[in-house]
């Protein structure tokens, strides 16, 4: 990518090396977070909690402790209180914050222009670093759920340590396939200014988990596809190099149900998926890179995922 040769975003905050002890279930807003899927819309409760550490292979602990929640309830009794220790910075991570605000800021002009076509005004997001753990405004978030998006307050969290995951763990390296990440959780906010994701959690809250489970997977997958929006603009802009594309698509292949549900388990449940299959994923993340169309996002009159 040429990202160097752009603008930074203003729209920026870092919380790296802030230490963190808090409330983590605690009163007031905080409470217990129920984390939902990266995608910031919920499924419910406890059996999200089970759901998500089935399918990562993480300590179920580790999300009671905060993630990428959308609905919080604040319990009786004391607080218990999480620490998170100062992380150094390095002259890598500060160079990924340059990349990450770069990015962000061609994500800006893409969808400012997209805005103003349909007679409306995009509402840019903030995009928080953190390290370790952070406090948003849908709960105590650790770094273990990856990045993600909370629409209670409009903001896109990362710690910078999921690139060396993603390149590490997921065998997906690339600057491209960095962006896509940060296009992907972008995508989640366009959702909410569109009322998209107000429905979609409407909408699961009647359904049976399994049914919810099926709205998660089109809302993601509908996130994918305007990360491919953003990849067609940046695309006609110049941004992108020979490579580049080849990049997201084995991001989005990594990151797939089917493919962590295999890492984790050794066994695939298509019916607890909640992002979508690797297939499914690189096919909706191409039909947004190749028609640069908003309409041919609509993944819930779909009937081919």
């Amino acid at each position: 990518m040429r990202w160097q040769d752009g603008r930074e975003s203003e729209n920026i905050e870092d919380r790296r090396g802030e230490g963190y002890s808090g409330g983590g279930f605690g009163g007031g807003r905080m409470g217990i977070p129920i984390p939902i899927g990266r995608g910031g819309l919920g499924i419910g409760g406890l059996v999200a909690v089970l759901l998500i550490s089935w399918v990562l292979g993480i300590d179920p602990m580790a999300l009671l402790g905060g993630g990428d929640p959308t609905v919080t309830t604040a319990p009786q009794g004391s607080r218990p209180t999480t620490t998170v220790q100062r992380a150094p910075r390095s002259g890598a991570e500060d160079e990924l914050k340059s990349f990450v605000s770069h990015v962000l800021a061609d994500t800006e002009d893409t969808w400012n222009a997209a805005f103003q076509q349909m007679g409306r005004t995009y509402q840019e997001p903030r995009l928080v670093l953190f390290s370790g753990a952070v406090d948003s405004a849908c709960g105590m978030a650790q770094s273990a759920m990856g990045p993600f998006y909370c629409p209670l307050d409009r903001k896109v969290y990362i710690d910078l340590s999921f690139y060396r995951d993603l390149r590490d763990r997921f065998h997906a390296p690339g600057d491209f396939a960095q962006a896509y990440v940060v296009a992907h959780e972008v995508g989640h906010h366009v959702q909410t200014l569109l009322g998209i994701s107000q429905k979609v959690s409407e909408a699961q809250q009647r359904a049976a988990k399994t049914e919810a489970n099926a709205l998660s997977v089109r809302l993601e997958l509908q996130a994918d596809c305007f990360a491919g929006l953003w990849g067609n603009a940046a695309q006609r802009r110049g941004v992108l190099e020979p490579g580049d594309v080849e990049e997201a698509l084995n991001a989005a292949t990594a990151i797939g149900d089917d493919r962590l549900q295999q890492q984790a388990r050794g066994r695939v449940t298509p019916d607890s998926f909640t992002h979508g299959s690797s297939a499914q994923r690189v096919r909706w993340f191409k039909r947004g890179m190749e028609t640069g169309r908003l309409d041919a996002c609509d993944t819930f009159s779909a009937e081919r995922l």
